[in-house]
Parts: C-alpha cells; structure tokens; sequence
C-alpha cells in the first residue's frame, strides 16, 4: 500500500524556495505566506495525513508539495514527543500550548543549513533572501500547526488523547527535524 500524497500537487502556480512548496495558509500568524480563502489548507492535510503516513519507512517525493508534506509530518511528531515528554503526569492543555509555542519558535534549521537533518531531499534557497522567506515561512507554519495540533490532540478536554500519543513512538522515514 502506498503512502499518502499532497493534494495541492496539481496546483501550477505554488511559489518555490529551492524545492519547498510555499503553499497559501489560513492563519492568524503573521508571515510571507498568503492568506487563503479556502476551508482546506495545506496545515489540514498534515493534519488529516499525520497519523496514515507515520507507518510508512519510504515515501516517494512526487513534487514540492510533498516535501511540505513531509516537513509537517515530522514536525508534530516533534510535537508529540514534547506533549508526552513527563511519563508520570499527563500535560493539560494550558502546558501544551506552552510547550508547543516555545517549540515552534525557537531556533530551527533550514534546508542548506548545515543541522538539518534532511539536506539529501530539500533543496537549499538560493540565496540569503530566499532563505529568510523560508525561515519566515516555516516559523509561521509551524505556529498555525501547532495551534490546530492542540485542537485534534485535546479536543474540548483538558486531557490529551491517547489516539494520538499513541504515535509519539512512530518514525516517519526514520527521521526527526530535532
């Protein structure tokens, strides 16, 4: 059975930095990414795919969207490995939120820095202003992924679901972004 894929592979006029797809968001964050008008963004699909793809060790890249795809994917089990970090105690959604803010702004490599983990599918900037766009760009998307992620995880409880801890312990592809 295959992995799952981006929708938003067919779309024609995706704006691109080295082989990243800078896809439109519906978000409240400030950033380089446009806004959309659409119900369904390119953070839902993460979302929605999230727990599919995270059995899959391969994934066949069929386009820039799939390397967004790909980036999201590994950033919530980042995520998750910080929501369930404390064993013993279960973290309420208040520390959740906490965590994943501190986690989605702090320092974070890009493709073509020499700490990112997955230089062998992206495609560095080409040069030091495409580079800042991306570091925006993934700062503002890991924000709204990260808000929609408390969300799915917590619903209208204070208490996670064990759903979807339950994937903490998972690898996709075998790597992390930390």
């Amino acid at each position: 059975m295959p992995a799952y894929h981006s929708t938003f592979l067919a779309e024609a006029d995706t704006r691109l930095v080295g082989n990243f797809a800078v896809l439109p968001l519906r978000t409240k964050f400030r950033g380089p990414a446009y806004p959309t008008a659409e119900d369904y963004d390119i953070i839902d699909e993460v979302l929605d795919l999230f727990r599919a793809n995270s059995f899959f060790r391969n994934f066949e890249i069929k386009g820039p969207a799939d390397r967004t795809l790909i980036y999201g994917i590994l950033f919530i089990t980042d995520c998750l490995s910080g929501i369930s970090a404390n064993k013993n105690a279960t973290v309420d959604r208040n520390e959740a939120n906490r965590i994943l803010n501190t986690l989605a702004l702090e320092h974070f490599s890009i493709p073509g820095d020499a700490g990112f983990p997955l230089n062998s599918l992206y495609a560095p900037p080409r040069d030091r202003s495409e580079a800042e766009m991306l570091r925006g760009y993934l700062a503002q998307f890991r924000q709204e992924l990260a808000v929609r992620l408390i969300d799915r995880v917590y619903g209208v409880s204070d208490k996670p679901s064990k759903y979807w801890l339950a994937f903490t312990r998972r690898r996709f592809m075998n790597k992390s972004l930390s």
